[in-house]
């Protein structure tokens, strides 16, 4: 994970900034976290009451976790471990072994993935629901970012940014536009993601209204507390993503679009996995000998 944003939204000096992709115009366009607050998720730490009743199973059941942990390579797919079928004993100590880690993220669609990092960096919880809510399957996935989110980015966006709707008052928009689309046109994965940070470039609230118009709302959204708090919402256009940082009152401090992969901000890093593996290790032999 990335180090803390140095950049500090100081109340006493000037207004926060309002954000381009929040507060959109209708609410119920963007997916939010279900059960959790609308801003950023608290971190739970691993509840191990049930860990020791549960001893062999758990050693048994992570044991090929732990190995995915370990032999992860830049490029590999993600490996996805089943959940569906434990006795409730087994999952509440399964749960509280792993706790909850810094990223929660959600993917709308026809199900919807409600996925949740675990306290080893890498190491996710996914849920699929129909929409009533009933869980339709569960498993943990070992991966930079689970397959879900990936597909939902290819999938369910448009391929190219659509040319914007005539606006009036405009000030910024039109160019940052052409720039998005030209940006993700040319994008190819394992390129940086090109950035644009609305904090340092302003826009007035008729460019905010095409920008939104334009763009969209995708799929994904994800909270973080790797970078303070952040927000990460894939618009509905390919490859461009609305990333803002977020400070302990909810305000933005920077608000700004990636254009490319999915944002390191909510991205487990190659560095990541031995660290977990390992960490992973010394969970199991202190509570699951």
């Amino acid at each position: 994970m990335q180090p803390l944003n140095p950049m500090r939204w100081d109340p006493a000096e000037e207004e926060a900034p309002e954000g381009v992709f929040i507060g959109e115009p209708d609410p119920a366009a963007a997916p939010r976290l279900l059960g959790m607050p609308a801003a950023v998720v608290a971190r739970a730490r691993p509840d191990l009451q049930e860990a020791g009743a549960e001893a062999a199973f758990l050693a048994e059941a992570l044991a090929g976790v732990r190995a995915a942990l370990a032999g992860r390579r830049p490029g590999d797919p993600p490996v996805a471990f089943p959940l569906d079928g434990l006795a409730p004993a087994r999952r509440r100590a399964l749960d509280g072994l792993l706790g909850q880690g810094e990223v929660s993220i959600v993917v709308a669609g026809q199900h919807t993935r409600e996925i949740q990092e675990t306290v080893l960096t890498g190491l996710w919880r996914v849920r699929t629901t129909d929409a009533t809510g009933r869980v339709l399957a569960e498993e943990l996935e070992v991966a930079e970012i689970p397959d879900a989110v990936l597909l939902a980015a290819e999938h369910g966006t448009l391929p190219a940014v659509p040319p914007p709707p005539p606006a009036e008052g405009l000030m910024n928009a039109p160019a940052l536009i052409e720039e998005i689309r030209a940006r993700a046109a040319s994008w190819r994965p394992g390129a940086p993601n090109h950035v644009i940070s609305f904090t340092l470039l302003p826009v007035n609230e008729a460019d905010m209204a095409l920008l939104r118009a334009t763009l969209g709302t995708g799929p994904v959204l994800g909270l973080s507390r790797g970078y303070g708090h952040c927000r990460v919402q894939l618009t509905g256009c390919r490859r461009v993503w609305s990333v803002q940082y977020l400070n302990a009152r909810d305000a933005i401090v920077l608000d700004t679009l990636e254009i490319g992969g999915v944002p390191e901000a909510i991205l487990a890093a190659a560095e990541d996995f031995a660290d977990s593996a390992l960490r992973l290790g010394e969970i199991l032999e202190a509570y699951a000998p």
